[in-house]
């Protein structure tokens, strides 16, 4: 459009392709009361001038030219991105019907017969600049739409992220922990999937980033259980008894009862014919309880079958769970505890090297094995203290 300078709207800019200067001349003056016009005597010169500014609102091509036709014309428009929306009216003295047919197959909006009827041409430019205008003001509206559901959603994450960490942070607090202990396991079970998701054993759950990330955003709730824990045990400052930490063990069932339980209020709502999100929307929410609650109930069980709460054995473990064994444990080991001291870098890998095979999924345990320079640089970053021990 030509912006005008007294305040008024602006102008729609309507581009003449023709070469006959006396044609441009009469279809020119006839528009200009009404249009900002721009003219163009060959279809080479059109397409140049129909990507400069200011950019046509409509076009009046002429279909009999030499060098480049009408169509040739048109089909260049409709191959370029920054033209391919300009509607297009083709005037022109050829008027049979087959014509006709030929250029709006093309793609042109309209047919204006030669010699030209000066109210026919001003009411089929002002109709198909209306429908442009229409057309343009809902593709607004689409992308602001758009806009804002991406928005809406990238704010509903951001919310849920901030919720569940919270949730998980309240666990680790009771327990006299930090929350970079989250931060912490989180990042080591992402360096241990982009290393194992072309695996053969483990990319069919790792292949896919959206998989991935499921298994990182619910890894910070494998301790939500603490919290059904009683204090004199938690925040016991000395060694737990036999009997204590049977109770202790209690929280891998009572997270996963408590995450199962949400999962099950959810479907039952879903049942219930409440006003929910569609399945579609539902599936991922769904998925990501299960993953959570797969973790919770899964992070002590071992690969020997020696672990708990269900005793399982290899790959009846989940893998989302054998992954948080691995990073747990080594954050266990190199972190101070009210009722130990940090364990060397050394001697926190030497013991989980021999737990290979019996705490551990091999596989696992030899990429950990690989990634200890990455793990240790992630134990730094999110130290509680000033630095990992060496």
């Amino acid at each position: 459009m030509f912006l005008q300078t007294d305040g008024q709207a602006p102008l729609s800019t309507v581009l003449v392709v023709d070469d006959t200067r006396e044609n441009l001349t009469v279809i020119g003056q006839l528009l200009r009361p009404q249009y900002q016009v721009r003219v163009a005597n060959s279809g080479q010169r059109a397409l140049q001038v129909a990507q400069t500014e200011p950019i046509p609102d409509i076009i009046l091509l002429d279909v009999m030219m030499p060098e480049m036709d009408g169509y040739a014309v048109l089909a260049s428009l409709r191959a370029h991105p920054q033209t391919r929306d300009i509607p297009v009216i083709f005037v022109t003295a050829l008027d049979a019907v087959a014509d006709e047919e030929r250029g709006l197959q093309a793609g042109a909006v309209d047919y204006v017969a030669k010699p030209i009827k000066p109210a026919v041409l001003l009411a089929r430019v002002r109709t198909h600049l209306e429908l442009k205008a229409a057309r343009d003001w809902l593709a607004d509206q689409n992308s602001y739409l758009d806009a804002e559901v991406q928005r809406r959603m990238a704010e509903n994450e951001l919310i849920k992220d901030f919720s569940l960490h919270a949730m998980a942070t309240l666990a680790e607090k009771r327990d006299n922990e930090t929350g970079n202990h989250l931060h912490r396991t989180q990042a080591y079970i992402e360096a241990l999937m982009e290393h194992l998701k072309d695996h053969p054993r483990f990319h069919a759950l790792l292949g896919a980033p959206h998989q991935r990330h499921q298994i990182a955003k619910a890894a910070p709730l494998h301790d939500i259980g603490k919290v059904g824990i009683p204090d004199a045990i938690l925040l016991k400052p000395g060694r737990l008894t036999p009997e204590e930490f049977e109770v202790m063990k209690t929280h891998a069932r009572i997270g996963a009862d408590a995450i199962e339980e949400a999962i099950r209020s959810v479907l039952d709502m879903s049942r219930g014919k409440q006003q929910l999100p569609s399945p579609d929307l539902m599936k991922p929410a769904l998925q990501f309880l299960e993953t959570a609650r797969q973790i919770a109930a899964g992070h002590h069980e071992k690969w020997d079958g020696s672990g708990y709460p269900s005793g399982l054995q290899g790959d009846a473990i989940p893998m989302s769970a054998r992954l948080m064994a691995i990073a747990d444990v080594f954050d266990a080991l190199i972190s101070r505890r009210h009722y130990k001291l940090a364990f060397t870098l050394d001697d926190a890998v030497d013991i989980i090297r021999k737990g290979r095979g019996q705490h551990f999924d091999p596989d696992i345990c030899d990429a950990f094995l690989i990634l200890v320079p990455q793990f240790a640089a992630i134990a730094e970053r999110f130290s509680d203290h000033p630095s990992v021990a060496h």
